[in-house]
C-alpha cells in the first residue's frame, strides 16, 4: 500500500492531489472513520482538508498550543488517544458536537514541523503498533510531497 502512495504522491500534480491523496490513504489505510490532513500556519493549525463520516474542521484554523495535532508537532511525536472526552489535551468544546471518539495523529517533519496527519473513530480504539507505523510512514510520504508545492503552503514559523 504504502508503495503505491508514495508513488501517487510523487506523480501528484497539485497540492490539492496530494492533499487527496494522503486523507483517502490515511482514511482507508487505517480503517478510520475520518482523516484530516493539517498544515502548520506560523502559530495555528489549519485543517486544510478531510475524509470523514460527517464534517469535522476542514477549513478551519486553531491555535496550535490549543490543538491536539499542534500538541504532536510541537512534541515531534505520534500521539494515539483510546477516548478523547478523557485527555487533557484536547479541547473538549471542539470535539464534543463531533462524532470523534479516538484518534492518531502524526506530525510531518521536514526536518521541522510542517504539519500532521489524523485519523479518527466513532468508538473508542486502540491504536496499533501497525496503525501507528503506517501513518507514520504516510506523513513522511506526505514531508516529501508538500515539500513539492511550497507556495502553496501556509506560511511557516512553529512557535512553540
Amino acid at each position: 500500500m504504502l508503495e503505491t502512495t508514495t508513488e501517487r504522491l510523487a506523480g501528484a500534480a497539485t497540492l490539492e492531489e496530494v492533499q487527496r491523496v494522503v486523507r483517502t490513504t490515511a482514511r482507508s489505510a487505517l480503517v478510520a472513520h475520518g482523516a484530516t490532513l493539517v498544515l502548520l500556519d506560523g502559530d495555528l493549525c489549519y485543517y486544510a482538508d478531510e475524509d470523514s463520516m460527517s464534517p469535522l474542521w476542514k477549513g478551519q484554523r486553531f491555535p496550535a498550543v490549543n490543538c491536539i495535532s499542534g500538541w504532536a508537532m510541537m512534541n515531534r511525536q505520534t500521539v494515539a488517544i483510546r477516548d478523547v472526552r478523557f485527555d487533557s489535551r484536547i479541547p473538549q468544546e471542539a470535539y464534543r458536537p463531533t462524532f470523534v471518539r479516538s484518534l492518531l495523529m502524526a506530525p510531518i517533519l521536514r526536518p521541522e514541523p510542517i504539519g500532521a496527519i489524523g485519523c479518527y473513530w466513532a468508538v473508542p480504539h486502540t491504536a496499533t503498533a501497525a496503525e501507528t507505523e503506517t501513518l507514520e510512514s504516510l506523513a513522511r510520504a506526505a514531508g516529501d510531497a508538500l515539500e513539492r508545492f511550497p507556495e502553496g503552503l501556509p506560511v511557516r514559523g512553529f512557535i512553540g
